[in-house]
């Protein structure tokens, strides 16, 4: 009678929890409708060409701060003239699955990321592909896995997919590692490997994980595994390129890495860096996405061959410094503005807190009207005391063109607060901040060097 009445109430709690999911799907798909509609997502671009930095939306001219092209590759004559001879050797596809045959640009990439990174690299269609690749069949039934609240979705989603082995899964607070700590001590006496899995820089905030932290936990407890995700990390820091990650901490034989070709590296697909070459060659082997999945089309092969070359030469560290100049002058300007702004680590993505939603929504318009467009980020995407600006800084991007939105924003912000009975202490307190002085100040970030 006991073990019915549980399979009865295990039921009732499933049946439960599809409800609770199909009407938060409702309350996403009508947000997302809403912001359509009044021309926040979902844009349809006029544009007939493009330069890295104008769009064009129902015939009007913006300058587009949402582009995570970092490095401005996307339109380097080098990457478009390889596309173009690309497309005429091969056609526009080969249409085959990597497990029966690849075109041979596939190991002459493979071996130049392996360069960048300075480990095997292997190559997915995309990150989103390569992370349900290599979490599934990397992770144990006698793991546990560990997950920073902020990691990217698609690590998450990926993750999902070892619940059913009976793989132990928790989410917790993001960038603490005292609750990291204290989880590791507990799990590590049930567990072969504990995997914390986390982003190398935060897509959203433009955060970074504590990586310092983390390097002291992985030399206390032999258990620990890390699952970086560093996609945002990736050609605007480290040598040749390699990443956030790399730039801070050797890579680690508990690690692995991966990346996206998709931002700053100016093409397409997913690296997945591993620590040798039988972990490269297991995934490859076992993956599901590399396995069953379409393969990268000629065109973005040799957009990213090309793209590879560059970072493999000095002119990567010129183009590191073009941004770092950029990402100064933001950090700068903005904290001499009074501005909430919710990171000020050197990355190219900044996020102006408003705490308030109708705060963000009428900010975001107003850029528009100005010629500014920015990403406005509220719920689903973040929990609503998240919402923001999200702004994206590219080599495309002068100076100028960065101050004036900066002076935009410092114009109309305080009205839009006040109109809505908020306060700049009530946006502090939403994300956790000490005024608008960084924790380390802009002066000090003046003289990091670039890895």
């Amino acid at each position: 009678m006991r073990l019915h009445l549980h399979a009865i109430l295990a039921k009732i709690d499933k049946q439960k929890y599809a409800v609770m999911k199909h009407e938060f799907a409702e309350q996403i798909n009508s947000t997302m409708n809403k912001l359509r509609d009044i021309g926040l997502i979902q844009l349809n671009l006029e544009n007939e060409s493009f330069d890295g930095k104008h769009i064009i939306v129902k015939g009007k001219e913006y300058n587009y701060f949402a582009s995570c092209s970092y490095m401005g590759l996307e339109t380097d004559p080098r990457l478009k003239k390889a596309s173009i001879e690309a497309i005429e050797k091969f056609g526009t596809q080969f249409s085959c699955s990597r497990t029966s045959a690849q075109l041979g640009m596939y190991e002459e990439l493979e071996s130049l990321l392996g360069e960048i990174f300075g480990k095997p690299t292997l190559l997915a269609a995309t990150t989103t592909l390569g992370h349900a690749s290599t979490i599934p069949i990397m992770i144990a039934p006698t793991d546990a896995v560990l997950v920073d609240a902020q990691t990217h979705n698609s690590v998450k989603n990926a993750v999902q997919m070892v619940k059913p082995d009976g793989v132990v899964v928790e989410t917790i607070k993001h960038n603490r590692m005292d609750y990291l700590e204290t989880r590791i001590q507990i799990l590590r006496q049930n567990h072969d490997k504990i995997w914390y899995m986390l982003d190398g820089i935060y897509s959203m905030l433009g955060d970074p994980a504590p990586l310092e932290d983390l390097k002291v936990l992985l030399d206390r407890y032999e258990q620990l595994h890390l699952y970086v995700d560093d996609a945002h990390g990736m050609g605007w820091t480290g040598k040749h390129g390699r990443g956030y990650t790399l730039s801070k901490m050797e890579f680690h034989p508990r690690m692995i890495l991966t990346s996206s070709l998709a931002k700053a590296f100016g093409s397409s697909g997913g690296a997945l860096v591993f620590n040798d070459e039988k972990s490269k060659e297991f995934v490859r082997n076992c993956g599901s996405s590399l396995i069953f999945s379409g393969p990268i089309q000629p065109a973005v092969l040799a957009a990213s061959i090309a793209s590879a070359k560059i970072h493999l030469t000095d002119e990567i560290d010129t183009m590191q410094n073009e941004l770092y100049e950029r990402m100064f002058y933001f950090n700068q300007n903005a904290v001499r503005l009074g501005l909430p702004l919710v990171s000020t680590d050197m990355n190219p993505i900044k996020f102006i807190g408003t705490g308030s939603h109708a705060i963000g929504y009428k900010l975001s318009q107003y850029l528009m009207n100005e010629g500014f467009f920015v990403n406005f980020i509220t719920f689903p995407i973040v929990p609503n005391k998240f919402t923001g600006l999200r702004i994206v800084l590219t080599r495309h991007h002068t100076i100028e063109e960065i101050g004036k939105l900066l002076n935009a924003i410092a114009y109309a912000l305080p009205k839009f607060i006040a109109e809505e009975n908020y306060s700049m202490d009530q946006i502090h307190e939403a994300f956790g901040m000490v005024g608008t002085v960084p924790k380390q100040t802009v002066t000090e970030q003046r003289h990091l060097k670039i890895a």
